[in-house]
Parts: C-alpha cells; structure tokens; sequence
C-alpha cells in the first residue's frame, strides 16, 4: 500500500512519516510505502484515481479531487489545528500578531495551502486586493520529477534571498528561517495568534476512499492504529525523531526534527472533533471550494472514532 503526503523534509505529517519508518504499519500487518506527491491537491487525484491508499495531508484540500467530500473520508487526525507559520522578513521589525505587515508584500505560498493565508488575512481585517499583498508560489519550489523539494525549507531560502517578503509554510522552513536570521514568525495559529476560528480551518489528517474503506476496513483500522502507535511511540522518546530525519532529510533538517516534534506533541491527537469539521465546512465554503453542508459522517469515517484514543 502507499501513503501520499504533500511535503516530507517538515514536522507537519510526521506522524504518518514516522509511522511507515517506525514500523508502527508493519506492526498492525500492513506493508505500507511512502511517496512524495506535491502539491497536495495532486496527492488527493492520486487517492481518487487509486495510485495511492492515502493521502497523509491538509483535510480541506482533499475537496480538490471528491467535490463535496463525495467519496472520501477522514479516518484520523496527525494533528490538531491549522499548522503553518506567518513568516515574514527579519528587518520589517514585524510584532507578533500584526497581520497588517502583510501590505504591499509578497508572501509565499503552496497550491491550496494559501486558502488558509488567504482567509485568515480577510478575518484578520486585511484587504487583499486594496492592500496589494502578492501570494503565489515560492520561486523553485515546485519538483522535478523524481526530485525531492521541500517547500518551508525553499521558502525560507528565497526569504533569505530577498526573492519574497514573507512566507506561509510549515514548521521547519519556519524554524530554518528564524535560526538564519531571516525571519521573524508573525502569526503561529496553533499557539494562539491570528483569528481563533483559524485553528479549525484546516488539520494534518489522513485520508482513504469510501471504496477502499468499505474493500478492505481492517487496513482502514490498521492505519488509524499506526497513527496512534507513532504518536505514542514519540510523545515516550521524540528523540526517536531523528532516526526517521537521519534516514528522509537532509543533514540539518534532521538534527533540527526532535525539537520540532517536541513542541508539536500537544497536538497529537487522533480525533476528529464537531467543532473541527464545523469550522473547516464554514472556512472551505468561504474560500469558495464547497457549496453544500454535508454531514459530520460524510466527511469523516466515524466509525472508526472508537480507535482515536
């Protein structure tokens, strides 16, 4: 079986990543791969057309292949809450929490990731058009096939290069970033800055078709419990962390994992709660991607929910 993820030198969908490396799959009888497939919406046609079993990436986006979640479910969380970092330029002297430094800037941005930039900025009071705030994507970003780029630590480069302003993106080009001097982190939703009901845009989950789920549930099982298994296995030893980093990432990246997952862990957590599914219903009709109002167990395998804790 293969899982898909969008974005693999970052902390965002460690969990799934560490669960392949860990053998927390091979533990529950499941002989599961790993493949990079940028962006994430390329990843969920790849789920749709059965290239992959799942897709380990941002639950809003898995509207890009299953309009109206017809045909998909989430079957767990990696994590709680919308998880990419506001980073902008070092000598803009930003304050945490001034969404307004974003006027008249170029700011960075993945396929179907900028939703989330996009609709936080409005709730936040900026006007993206009257404002002039650019958003497109980082410069070199995109791979070459068979070539692994990962877009936080991209986007921290051309930060640093002056080549954009500011960058929405995961924890380790965040942590890069920051580290080099480069930027300085304005909005870190997670923890409390920016609109609260941009916590629930979006999370890291793990996806699987209806088909698949009702062909072969125990493997629907057994990815839920391999999940779990990897968040337990690093919320006991995150130093476990870097024995994935060593074998996935380039050499500083891997050093830097441990500590990145150390301040996730508060986030691992397999549910998949009302109030999240509510909040990303509200922000995906906002950013105009869904029309309807499906139900909690359209989008989510509830069925499984007895396996999240």
């Amino acid at each position: 079986m293969i899982i898909a993820v969008p974005d693999l030198v970052s902390n965002s969908y460690f969990p799934a990543v560490a669960a392949v490396d860990l053998g927390c799959f091979a533990a529950e009888g499941l002989d599961v791969e790993l493949e990079l497939i940028f962006p994430v919406d390329a990843a969920y046609a790849a789920l749709r057309d059965g290239a992959v079993d799942f897709v380990a990436g941002s639950a809003h986006s898995a509207v890009a292949a299953f309009p109206e979640w017809r045909g998909v479910k989430l079957i767990c969380a990696q994590g709680q809450g919308m998880y990419w970092f506001l980073v902008m330029r070092a000598d803009l002297g930003a304050t945490r929490g001034d969404l307004s430094v974003v006027k008249g800037k170029r700011i960075g941005a993945a396929p179907w990731v900028e939703m989330g930039l996009r609709r936080m900025l409005i709730a936040g009071g900026v006007d993206i058009e009257r404002d002039e705030v650019e958003i497109a994507p980082v410069p070199g970003a995109k791979p070459a096939p068979g070539e692994v780029v990962n877009f936080g630590v991209t986007a921290a480069k051309a930060l640093a290069e002056g080549k954009i302003d500011g960058f929405w993106a995961n924890g380790m080009g965040t942590e890069v970033a920051v580290a080099e001097g480069a930027g300085d982190v304005v909005i870190d939703v997670r923890r409390g800055d920016g609109p609260p009901e941009a916590f629930n845009y979006t999370m890291a989950s793990v996806a699987m078709t209806d088909a698949l789920i009702e062909r072969n549930p125990e493997a629907a099982q057994g990815a839920v419990r391999a999940i779990r298994r990897a968040h337990d296995a690093l919320r006991s030893d995150p130093a476990l962390a870097v024995q994935v980093g060593r074998k996935r990432f380039p050499p500083r990246e891997a050093e830097l994992i441990t500590e990145l997952v150390r301040r996730d862990l508060p986030f691992y957590d397999a549910s998949i709660g009302a109030d999240f599914v509510n909040g990303m219903k509200a922000f995906c009709r906002d950013v105009e991607i869904m029309t309807g109002d499906p139900a909690y167990e359209d989008i989510v395998a509830n069925q499984l929910s007895d396996l999240w804790r």
